[in-house]
């Protein structure tokens, strides 16, 4: 039985997807400046030199991640529009952002490094195009307010509340289980982290 040769694009992006889960977990650990791209491939298994074929330096791949990061996190509220009912979409946010907490706590802890630290990498993409991503749900969401779907609020708090409270659970996670008086936290835990901020965000709009 022959087996399929992988094509040049499928070795690009497993060895992509290789090298990112390894700098990730080499960048949270050491953070930007003490990271090593010796380290990264010794991580991934692979000669250093695959790192140079695919990224230009350290910086370059700090950036893909960061932008990879970024892209999982915005691509469930892209696509939000006015149309959209507010306690639907609200909720469905909330969850996909602990979901990100659960699932990829290293990827929120790089971030939250990054702009702790003045944001050296980011400042650009920051005031362009992360500044267009938030004015347009800004402007949804006062709609939503002027159309009476939800209370007067200040959107960008309402935004700034989400993401603060859901990243909490990851960048923070050891004063967490130190408050649960937990060694880690299981399912349950994250299902209650759900409904009461759910809950208590929904409430803030004047939602049921």
């Amino acid at each position: 039985m022959s087996v399929k040769k992988e094509s040049v694009g499928q070795v690009r992006q497993r060895n992509v997807a290789l090298i990112l889960t390894a700098a990730k977990t080499e960048f949270v650990t050491h953070g930007f400046k003490g990271a090593s791209i010796k380290r990264i491939a010794e991580r991934a298994n692979i000669p250093r030199a695959n790192i140079h074929y695919y990224f230009d330096d350290k910086t370059d791949l700090y950036q893909q991640l960061l932008s990879e990061i970024i892209v999982s996190w915005n691509t469930s509220f892209d696509t939000l529009s006015i149309d959209d009912d507010p306690k639907t979409i609200l909720t469905a946010y909330i969850h996909e952002k602990i979901m990100h907490a659960k699932h990829d706590p290293d990827g929120s802890k790089i971030f939250a490094s990054e702009v702790i630290h003045g944001a050296p990498i980011l400042k650009d993409y920051l005031h362009t195009e992360f500044k267009q991503w938030l004015d347009e749900k800004i402007t949804i969401i006062e709609t939503w307010v002027k159309q009476g779907q939800i209370d007067v609020i200040n959107p960008h708090h309402l935004l700034f509340l989400i993401w603060s409270s859901t990243q909490h659970y990851a960048d923070f996670n050891v004063q967490v289980l130190a408050g649960f008086g937990k060694e880690a936290m299981n399912d349950d835990d994250f299902d209650d982290v759900v409904q009461s901020l759910t809950s208590i965000i929904l409430k803030g709009c004047g939602l049921s």
